[in-house]
């Protein structure tokens, strides 16, 4: 991590800018200039010297103790996924030796395993790249290939109307991905990805200001398919033992719904696509 970096001193302020005094529980008197709270006061509620929070702020002490930081997360409503993360920043915690970093690949057994399940199914890097995939994967979404970035295509190359809940999904992704990364700022592939999807996309910008953090969990997403219609799929992710944050994702219907026949009528329709092209190049 760079000597000038200020992570903590910038979580704080992006933070502190999202809490009104009103959550708070704090009187708000006279005009602010700021969104959010003032720094003196967060310093009062987390019960520490408004000097001492300045410091912090500006990077002047990188080693708070932990029991510091969780009175000013309490103050900033901070949850779990949140509070694991602002600690993550603190100078001396441990962190391993830098490495030159190989390019993503999905391990062998995976992609042979993908292709053998009926749900759409892709394996997921660190960086959201689609490093495998399976037919029905890309029957749900021809983006789903191997090879391609779901940042990229969400941020950069939007269609909304195929996610019902496209700002969810973009929330998701801005948050995956600060908490992929941590405080790892100085990988030249996620220098990259940011400063791309920063320069070329409002909505990744509005996003990353917030610093918001969440960790991959279940959830029930609708895509309104260009051929079947609406078809609302339950998302897993599973992480793969032995790799730097690699996971399996699946998407699966509720059993005997009517997600399930149309899932199952894209896969018949997918099938039927890739016969007509190996009959086709013979």
């Amino acid at each position: 991590m760079s000597e000038s970096a200020n992570l903590l001193g910038d979580y704080l302020r992006a933070r502190r800018g999202l809490v009104t005094p009103e959550q708070a529980g704090i009187r708000s008197i006279g005009a602010r200039r700021v969104n959010g709270l003032r720094r003196e006061e967060v310093a009062m509620l987390a019960g520490i010297s408004a000097d001492y929070y300045l410091r912090l702020e500006r990077g002047r002490d990188r080693n708070p103790s932990a029991q510091v930081l969780r009175a000013i997360a309490r103050v900033l409503h901070l949850d779990d996924d949140n509070v694991a993360y602002m600690l993550s920043l603190v100078a001396d915690t441990p962190r391993p030796p830098r490495r030159r970093r190989r390019a993503e690949s999905a391990p062998e057994g995976i992609a042979a395993l993908l292709d053998t399940m009926q749900q759409p199914a892709f394996v997921e890097g660190r960086y959201f790249d689609v490093l495998a995939a399976n037919p029905m994967a890309t029957a749900l979404s021809p983006r789903l290939a191997a090879g391609g970035n779901q940042l990229r295509d969400v941020f950069l190359d939007p269609d909304p109307a195929f996610y019902a809940d496209w700002d969810g999904m973009t929330e998701c992704y801005a948050s995956g991905l600060r908490l992929a990364v941590g405080a790892d700022i100085d990988d030249p592939r996620f220098i990259e990805l940011v400063g791309e999807l920063s320069l070329a996309s409002p909505r990744f910008r509005e996003l990353w200001s917030r610093h918001d953090v969440a960790a991959p969990r279940r959830a029930t997403l609708t895509f309104n398919h260009p051929e079947v219609g609406a078809v609302r799929l339950n998302r897993e992710q599973l992480a793969i033992s032995g790799t730097d944050g690699m996971h399996i994702v699946i998407y699966h219907p509720d059993a005997g719904s009517g997600d399930a026949d149309k899932l199952a009528l894209l896969g018949s329709s997918s099938l039927a696509s890739a016969q007509q092209s190996d009959s086709s190049r013979r």
